[in-house]
């Protein structure tokens, strides 16, 4: 079916903002701050064949893979689909899951008896039981260890609730209060979702609709295929390194061979390190995702957001590895490492084909999430968000500071400090940019974070710090690396504890601290505007040591202005 550009724009328009709507419910509605302060849910439309047709609510870590989901629901639920059913899942072995705190609601779509489409929420639930509270049981050596697994269930039957289910999901959470209401949320914004697409198709005509969404899924191929044109034709390849397995530190790598091959891209992972012992192995569906998110992000932020885009790409998982791990390997990491690095390397790669469109690397978090009881006797899970890490910087723009992860590039936002003080047991001391973490460049990457928060009561910790220890970022075209990160317990009677890159431990009141690391700088930093580097001194990003050490820039001794002459000779 041939539609003209208008006709197209509006029906991916109309598609997105029932994406956006969905997750509007959602943020309204849900009950953990995780969902309802910071986002970390995302609101996605597939067609009947279970092909992504819009993403656009939401991180890009949890869309991408969305179809796998979808695709699980239709092989496992062949012909018992029926209106007023909802689906659940969350395995990533079985169900076409990411990891399993992702679960995942695909209510169907029928319009006059036919099934036309799936509107879906995937949300990281607060805790699904298993080894650690707060879902992230950095002690896992095997998926058992990790929380309750879900294959495809069918949750709602006919419009009526399995209240057996149900009690089963309750029972599998220590905070069941918490995720009965997110989970009337997601099941309501799908609700809504649903009612929306069922009104478009009716527009569109129901015989016609899936005309419609193939045409918009064939635009976006052709759009991709543009973009894949721009790149030197050939082979290119990268690497990141994968410095520990939770555990214990080993010479690991996530290696990529990118072959440009006319208007078609392979993406190979041949190379990669075996699966380790640790929570860091990846499913097809998060692996899958992590492509497509670096594909995305690395060209303009105008192509269209559906599967479509990426029909020309061929995507090469060597089972077994670190990017395709064989049962029963432990997952909770994995959307966010190794999923980072998998984006790393694949932008590293695109580099080479397509240099000025290259990106610095953006650093790796080393916030942990802290649970324990209230002052009333109730459990509460608290992720360390605010100490957020950073982005890197690209051709005509600075990284930007205190982003967050990688892998949701801006789409999960930082809480409200205010808000955790009353819902938490803890007192902020402290949330500001550190001077001199932001990678050097023309356009310099992002500041980390000083974060620093008093825990009240005894709590369990489990560490996350990936970008603790050496550098974590990468500079680009001659910028440079960014900053290292931190993380220090200080006990209430002054003991200091040595925080692990991974693991679980409990500790009394005391005093977290978490020093985020920054992201890498693109360009030659003695290339960078005087003007710009003489407003980062000002507002304390970099220091006036910094500046002439790093950029050549001297900045006069009340601050005020450059030093004109003493700057020409630093960067003669």
């Amino acid at each position: 079916m041939t539609l003209d550009p208008v006709t197209l724009a509006l029906v991916q328009s109309r598609l997105d903002h029932i994406s956006h709507q969905m997750g509007w419910v959602m943020t309204r509605t849900a009950r953990s701050p995780i969902f309802s302060q910071s986002h970390d849910f995302s609101c996605f439309i597939a067609d009947a064949r279970g092909t992504l047709i819009s993403q656009a609510d939401g991180i890009p870590i949890h869309t991408g893979g969305g179809g796998f989901a979808v695709r699980a629901v239709l092989r496992d639920f062949a012909g018992q689909i029926e209106p007023e059913d909802v689906f659940l899942l969350n395995d990533p072995y079985t169900a076409g899951g990411n990891h399993l705190p992702d679960w995942v609601i695909a209510r169907p779509v029928f319009v006059a008896g036919t099934l036309v489409a799936f509107a879906c929420n995937r949300a990281h639930q607060a805790d699904i039981g298993g080894g650690a509270a707060g879902t992230y049981n950095s002690a896992a050596t095997e998926i058992f260890h990790e929380g309750i697994r879900l294959p495809v269930l069918k949750l709602i039957e006919g419009g009526k609730t399995r209240a057996d289910l149900w009690r089963l999901l309750m029972l599998n959470t220590r905070l069941p209060e918490a995720l009965d209401g997110d989970l009337h949320a997601m099941i309501g914004s799908t609700r809504i979702g649903a009612e929306r697409l069922a009104l478009l198709v009716e527009e569109l005509g129901p015989d016609r609709a899936g005309d419609f969404f193939e045409a918009v899924l064939a635009h976006a191929d052709r759009r991709f295929r543009g973009c894949i044109d721009r790149l030197a034709q050939g082979t290119w390849r990268a690497e990141e390194v994968v410095d520990n397995d939770c555990f214990e530190p080993i010479d690991g790598r996530i290696a990529v061979t990118l072959t440009v091959a006319g208007s078609r891209l392979v993406v190979d992972f041949a190379g990669t390190s075996p699966q380790v012992k640790g929570f860091k192995n990846s499913s097809i569906a998060n692996s899958t995702s992590a492509v497509y998110m670096a594909l995305a992000s690395f060209f303009e932020p105008d192509l269209p957001r559906n599967e479509g885009t990426f029909r020309s790409v061929e995507i090469r998982l060597p089972e077994g590895t670190l990017v395709n791990a064989r049962m029963p390997a432990p997952m909770t990491m994995n959307t966010v490492f190794v999923a980072h690095e998998i984006v790393h390397v694949m932008w590293k790669a695109l580099g080479q084909a397509l240099p000025e469109r290259a990106s610095a690397g953006w650093s790796k978090a080393v916030h942990a999430v802290t649970a324990g009881l209230r002052d009333d006797g109730g459990r509460y899970v608290m992720y360390q968000w605010a100490g957020a890490p950073a982005g890197g910087g690209v051709e005509g723009r600075d990284g930007f500071h205190l982003i967050g992860h990688l892998i949701t590039l801006g789409g999960l936002t930082l809480p409200n400090l205010e808000t955790y003080e009353q819902l938490y047991p803890v007192r902020f001391r402290r949330q500001e940019l550190r001077c001199d973490s932001a990678g050097p460049g023309r356009f310099r990457g992002g500041a980390g974070c000083d974060y620093e928060v008093e825990i009240s009561t005894p709590a369990d910790y489990a560490f996350r710090g990936e970008g603790a220890g050496a550098p974590s970022s990468f500079g680009a075209a001659g910028g440079r690396a960014g900053g290292s990160g931190e993380v220090i317990l200080t006990l209430a009677d002054g003991k200091k504890i040595d925080a692990p890159k991974y693991g679980v431990q409990r500790h009394g009141p005391g005093t977290y601290r978490s020093l985020s690391p920054g992201g890498g700088g693109y360009g030659d930093p003695k290339t960078r505007d005087p003007a710009r580097v003489l407003r980062d001194v000002r507002d304390g990003i970099v220091s006036r040591g910094a500046a002439g050490r790093d950029y050549g820039v001297a900045i006069a001794v009340d601050g005020s202005d450059i030093d004109t002459a003493r700057t020409a000779t630093l960067r003669a």
